[in-house]
């Protein structure tokens, strides 16, 4: 369970704002307006201090509640901009388009794709293989990952193929996560922004029918992840 102490508004109307602001494309402003316009009165700045706090802890409800996924995986990369700088998100969904993990990192380098892959692979297990692009550095990822898996597991290992054209999925998958970080006109701290994205990453698995619903609105879905 997710504590709501010490804020002063209603949990439902937390959850609400937090789920709009992540599922649709709203700037903090917009949202701010909108709930003015139904009776709450709530600044930015703390509907922002919302989303920071409480869209990390729902996401990583999310992650644990997820359907299983399989395990021929696509991985990439897209751009954030961080106080005026590119960031680069790391993403994997499977081979039918279900979100596996995301990673925000400032930089992109063999580092950083074996973390994600690390992370990846908590998640969801060992796959039997993954695509890529041409990057050096993502290939350097997975196979520092296969040289741990060969001597530490059961010496199965993971099959890399650089094809481009198999990744069409994540690069559509990834427009909705644009689509809702472009009006808020990139982020001005770093932490904020790997937050905020874990909140729009969960609201996008709910979108697409990974977490089990019930026949439940996607709001409710959101809301029952926090409870």
């Amino acid at each position: 369970m997710i504590e709501f102490k010490g804020v002063h508004y209603p949990k439902s109307v937390i959850l609400y704002a937090g789920f709009f602001y992540l599922r649709y494309a709203v700037s903090y402003r917009d949202l701010e307006e909108i709930l003015g316009e139904r009776g709450v009165t709530v600044d930015h700045a703390t509907l922002n201090r919302w989303v920071v706090k409480f869209a990390p802890l729902i996401a990583a409800q999310a992650q644990a509640r997820k359907r299983p996924t399989a395990t021929s995986w696509r991985m990439d990369e897209t751009y954030i901009k961080v106080k005026g700088k590119w960031t680069y998100l790391y993403r994997a969904v499977d081979r039918d388009g279900q979100t596996l993990d995301f990673m925000l990192s400032e930089r992109r380098n063999l580092a950083a794709a074996r973390r994600f892959f690390k992370r990846a692979i908590a998640a969801n297990g060992v796959p039997d293989r993954v695509v890529i692009d041409k990057s050096g550095a993502n290939l350097a990822g997975l196979q520092a990952v296969n040289v741990i898996l060969k001597f530490t597991g059961d010496g199965r290992t993971i099959e890399v193929r650089q094809v481009k054209f198999l990744n069409n999925i994540l690069e559509q998958d990834h427009r909705f996560i644009k689509q809702i970080t472009g009006p808020m006109m990139g982020f001005k701290a770093f932490h904020s922004a790997a937050a905020t994205i874990a909140g729009i990453e969960a609201a996008h698995v709910i979108r697409k029918g990974q977490i089990p619903a019930n026949g439940t609105s996607a709001f409710q879905t959101f809301a029952e992840l926090a409870a």
